[in-house]
This record gives C-alpha cells, structure tokens and sequence, in this order.
C-alpha cells in the first residue's frame, strides 16, 4: 500500500468532531489495534473545510492517545498521509497521522488601560 502525504495547510481549519477512541480491529472480539511497538492506535474524527465549501469529515488513526484533543477542538495534525485500498467490492482512502494535538485558542486581548491618566 503506497502512502500519500497530504498537505494539511490546503485543508483549511481542522476541528475535532469525534474525540479519540481506540481502533477496533475485530467487531466481534472487541480487538484493539495495537502498532509493532504494542501502542494503541487510536482513530479521530476530523471535519475539514476549504474556502467556503462544504466540510468533509475524515476519520485518521494516530498511534497512542491524542492528549487535550476533544470535540469540537480545534486540532493540528503532523504528518498526514492518505491510504487507497481495496476489499473486494469495496475501496476507499484511509488516513494515518504522526501527530493530532490541540491548538490553543488565541489569545484573549489585553485589558485596556484607558481608565489611567484622568479622563474626560
């Protein structure tokens, strides 16, 4: 399966729509998928939305918990890569991240000091 990296910069604001939640391999089993390190894999549900257009949700795996990611956070994702695949009658994109981490929210402005020096 050839990987494709994708430019998160052209995905336009990324926001957490389903907070993280391990991967289940096995429905019947309950199986959890576990990376060659034995690490959790973990999927997030990702809206992305471009220019105006109408937003897309993605779901993308990352090994171990994405810590501080909660819905309806905006997030970061590092190292984003796309999947084809094929299952007999079935195909898609799968999606793989490095990373998802919270992006903190700006910065709350500062007070005005309007109030010193006397006034009017």
């Amino acid at each position: 399966m050839q990987s494709i990296p994708v430019d998160t910069s052209r995905l336009g604001a990324l926001r957490c729509v389903v907070p993280p939640e391990p991967k289940i391999t096995n429905q019947e089993t309950k199986e959890v998928k576990k990376d060659r390190d034995g690490k959790t894999v973990y999927t997030v549900g990702l809206s992305v939305r471009q220019d105006g257009r109408r937003a897309s949700i993605i779901e993308v795996a990352v090994t171990g918990e994405p810590v501080g990611v909660e819905e309806g956070a905006r997030v970061k994702v590092t190292g984003l890569e796309a999947f084809s695949w094929a299952m007999g009658d079935r195909h898609g994109i799968s999606f793989r991240a490095a990373a998802i981490t919270p992006v903190p929210d700006a910065a709350a402005p500062a007070t005005s000091h309007a109030g010193k020096g006397g006034g009017a």
